[in-house]
């Protein structure tokens, strides 16, 4: 019985640890990812060029990745990804949508399997639409996009030094 107890008088103390260790983990570093005001969705359209991006497993290996837009007649985004993977050129085709221009033009949905989208969230845009920031409602997403295959020093350098303004990590970025 006083084992029992003992456990008893135990169990307060262990739920006050777990909880404290939870709470410390929701205190992880927040991002800015806001979007930008405005979007004009068929100037959006076109070809992208990937120069840098955060790892994630489905672009893992991947080169010379790039991204086509193309405005559909029901007002649905066909998205065209390609890239070269252990010298084997990849193409995905998917889906994107902007679910809610008016309040959130610079967030779209994009899914490449069934029903099932991601966020894609345009965080800059360059005037001339000619680089973008793009992230997702996580910091676990981030791309530099432009539409050559390289970019300017000037605009690189900018375009980072805002991600670490918005408390983006620069040196989780992979250059193509």
């Amino acid at each position: 019985m006083k084992k029992y107890c003992k456990l008893l008088y135990a169990f307060p103390i262990v739920a006050a640890l777990l909880a404290h260790s939870s709470c410390k983990a929701d205190h992880s570093i927040k991002v800015d990812n806001s979007t930008v005001n405005q979007v004009e969705i068929h100037r959006y359209m076109g070809k992208w060029y990937e120069i840098a991006r955060y790892d994630h497993y489905f672009e893992k290996g991947m080169s010379d990745v790039s991204a086509e837009y193309s405005l559909l007649e029901d007002g649905k985004i066909r998205v065209v990804n390609r890239g070269i993977k252990n010298g084997k050129a990849k193409e995905i085709i998917g889906k994107g949508k902007q679910p809610d221009p008016k309040e959130y033009p610079g967030r779209l949905k994009v899914s490449f399997f069934l029903w099932f989208y991601g966020d894609y969230y345009i965080m800059d845009l360059d005037k001339d639409y000619q680089y973008a920031l793009v992230g997702s409602s996580s910091d676990k997403y981030l791309w530099i996009l432009c539409r050559t295959p390289q970019m300017t020093e000037v605009q690189l350098n900018g375009l980072i030094k805002k991600i670490v303004q918005r408390g983006y990590d620069p040196s989780k970025l992979i250059f193509k």
